[in-house]
Parts: C-alpha cells; structure tokens; sequence
C-alpha cells in the first residue's frame, strides 16, 4: 500500500491545492516511491512521483536535473518540483490515458527509433555523466569473471560454455564502443515510454548519460522481443560489442538478490538475459549451450 497522499508537498510542487487524488501501481520494478494520478483546484491534471528512501531522493534529484534543462517533444512537461524538509517530489503532466505498449507494431517501432533519434540530437542536461566512466561495471562481464556464480545459478549457459567463451566475451565488451555525445535515456522500455497522439513521450530519466547512440536502441531491443517484436539482430545487424556488452548487463544481474526496493527486478533482468546473451553468442560465432 503507498503511503499517505503529501498533500501540500505537492501542492508546493504543482502550485495549486490538490483536490482529488488516486495511487498509481509503479509500472517498473521499484518500490521506494509513490505515484499518484492528481486533480488541481486549478483543474490541471498530474502526475507526482514521491521519494521514499534516500535513493529515491538521489534519482528523483538526477531526474528534476533532466526534466528542468532538456527539451523536446519527447519529454513530458515538467510541472514542479519540492525538495525541502525530508520530502522529495517531482510533477509531471499526466500520462495516464496515453497509450501504454505492448502490443507493438512495426509503426510504433518505428516512432521509438525514430524518437530516440531525437532524443540523441538534444543537448544533455549539465552534469550529465559519461557511460564510458562505468563501463566495467556496466558491460558486466568481469564481474561474472570474478564469480561466475550467480550466472551459472540462472541456468542461461554451462560452466564448460561459459570458461571457453569468457575470455572472447570479454574482449568484445571491452572494445565495445560506449564513448561518444549523444544524450541517452539509458533505460527504454515499454513501462518508460508511452504514445499521446503522434509523439512518443519517455519517462524516469534518472539513468540518463551520455555516450554511443547505438547503446540506447541496444538495450531497448531485447524488452521489445520478450513484448512479440522482432528479434534484436533483425533490427541491429551489427553492433561491434555492443550487443555484447548489453549481455554482460543483464547476465551478470540477473542471479543476484534483488536490491533494496525492487523486489522483481532480477527476474526481469533473467527474461532479457534469455535474449541479450544468445544474441551475444551469435554475434560473435559462438554456439551457446545451456
């Protein structure tokens, strides 16, 4: 259950008196804020996202940075924002009668490819970080180096596989091109991006960092194949390490423990897994055994 409604919190957000106000099921994997769908006394309609731990704050505070500099048809309207007093609060237009995929098309394909097109010509919000600085620990795959445990828990391949192909995927990863300037969302997916007439609108920017393009469309691609869409290499035919550096992500996740306040994450992270590492293997020759 959510919290109790911060009614003047978010009343000193948005700047005017919520009148009416209902609780949001979080279509992503966390728990450590609230949502709420709010009717203003002025008649304006939005949407608030409540912190409820210190990381919350810390995302929240990356996002404000995001929502407050960056423009384009791709970002939803930036309401307000209250970050005082132990409280942290961000509102933003309501986008709760868009359209939510799935199901896909290849139309609404298009318009998010050509969306994150957009979104890579725009000018990044001051601060914003580099992917390239994160890379080991991003590509993933010197992690499961170090203990290959928690992937072989998962089932996705066999220890014998996994010592002869560990050091080619290695070597892919790391010459994997994450460097460049594009402005990156970094976290594509359907429960961040919604259709409000012609315009695809995408939300939760906490993640976003600048590097190669490509990175942004890559780990958007193996979410759209678990949703009925194409397989990722019909899309992308060669992505010189970047599909593979989009496996280590997720295959060096997906059997850890769930991290504090988000309970379903890791089975999330297995399901694309499921599609990121063979998508891995075939780049690079190899056969893949489970």
């Amino acid at each position: 259950m959510p919290r109790s409604f911060p009614q003047a919190e978010v009343a000193a957000a948005a700047g005017a008196a919520p009148v009416r106000w209902e609780p949001v099921a979080s279509r992503g994997y966390g728990r450590n804020k609230s949502h709420w769908r709010v009717e203003l006394a002025d008649g304006r309609r939005v949407f608030a996202k409540v912190a409820l731990d210190d990381d919350a704050v810390s995302w929240l505070r990356d996002e404000f940075r995001v929502y407050s500099s960056v423009t384009g048809s791709f970002m939803p309207e930036l309401v307000g924002w209250y970050d005082d007093e132990g409280s942290t609060v961000l509102a933003i237009e309501d986008l709760g009668d868009a359209f939510w995929p799935p199901p896909w098309t290849p139309e609404r394909i298009d318009a998010v490819r050509s969306t994150l097109d957009d979104v890579h010509r725009a000018a990044p919000a001051p601060g914003t970080p580099a992917l390239e600085d994160v890379r080991e620990d991003f590509a993933g795959w010197g992690r499961v180096a170090d203990d290959p445990r928690p992937l072989l828990a998962t089932g996705l391949c066999s220890e014998e596989w996994l010592q002869r192909a560990l050091p080619v995927l290695r070597e892919a990863s790391a010459s994997g091109e994450l460097g460049g300037e594009a402005f990156l969302h970094l976290d594509v997916r359907s429960d961040n991006l919604c259709f409000v007439g012609e315009s695809v609108k995408l939300v939760d920017w906490n993640l976003a960092r600048v590097g190669n393009p490509l990175v942004d469309l890559a780990f958007w691609l193996p979410s759209l194949r678990l949703e009925g869409g194409p397989q990722p290499w019909t899309i992308v035919a060669e992505t010189r390490g970047v599909a593979v550096v989009v496996a280590g992500f997720f295959a060096s996740r997906a059997g850890l423990p769930p991290p504090a306040g988000a309970p379903t994450v890791r089975e999330f992270q297995l399901r694309q897994a499921e599609v990121a590492l063979p998508w891995a293997a075939r780049e690079l020759g190899l056969t893949l055994t489970a």
